[in-house]
């Protein structure tokens, strides 16, 4: 047995606030549990077109209208690499760096198959926002299903420093048996974590470039140093 697979994941109350969602301790949402924070892209678009943020896949909070639904996000962290690290030293050891690469790409790759799975569970049973799902394997593939599953560090949400609050909220470490390093990468390497949301029009997008006045917003939302924030998201600075 080479590699042995684990996952945590969970849902939360959620409404969001401008561009951050708040995550709420229990239904009645009256106590913050923590708030998300997101970027909104600044591209310039044809007219009827709108620069996005995946707070905008959130319901806001309770305006009294009838039609008001409250709303979820969840989290997951999810690994096929834990155990491969004996096997790898071993093909190191030997100079031995075929199967030194094949076990490390065959471990990417399961994480990636087991993120997929955990989030069809999630869709059809955990959260079960989508119980009467039946998508044949290629339907998944081309992720013909509602909802996405946006990863701190990627193009819709690329700041990593984004992950430490997501492994405390769902205790990643213990339950998962994944740690953050100092760059925020995960470890075991073979680890996927992100964000579920339900929205049926929810879609992948990349932020891009952002201006200055968004840096200062995001920081102060954030409560962090500009210069720390500027320095995580130097690729997508204008």
């Amino acid at each position: 047995k080479l590699l042995t697979a684990r996952a945590v994941f969970g849902f939360w109350p959620a409404a969001s606030v401008g561009d951050d969602v708040a995550l709420y301790t229990d239904d009645s949402r009256t106590e913050i549990l923590d708030r998300v924070p997101f970027l909104r892209q600044q591209i310039r678009k044809r007219e009827g077109s709108y620069n996005m943020c995946l707070a905008d896949y959130v319901a806001p909070q309770d305006s009294g209208q009838s039609d008001y639904k409250p709303d979820y996000l969840g989290g997951f962290v999810v690994t096929t690499g834990i155990g491969i690290e004996e096997k790898l030293k071993e093909f190191q050891a030997t100079f031995d760096d075929f199967n030194d690469i094949l076990l490390k790409s065959l471990a990417d790759r399961l994480a990636e198959a087991f993120a997929e799975h955990m989030h069809q569970q999630v869709r059809r049973e955990y959260w079960g926002y989508a119980p009467d799902e039946a998508l044949s394997n290629e339907e998944l593939i081309r992720e013909r299903y509602d909802g996405i599953r946006p990863a701190p560090g990627y193009p819709a949400c690329p700041d990593h420093t984004t992950k430490p609050a997501l492994f405390e909220l769902l205790d990643g470490t213990n339950n998962a048996g994944v740690t953050l390093t100092d760059s925020m990468a995960m470890f075991p390497t073979a680890s996927v974590s992100g964000y579920y949301f339900s929205h049926p029009k929810s879609q992948y997008f990349g932020i891009g470039k952002i201006a200055e006045d968004q840096l200062i917003d995001y920081a102060k939302r954030r409560d962090m140093d500009i210069e720390e924030a500027r320095r995580w998201l130097s690729s997508n600075i204008m």
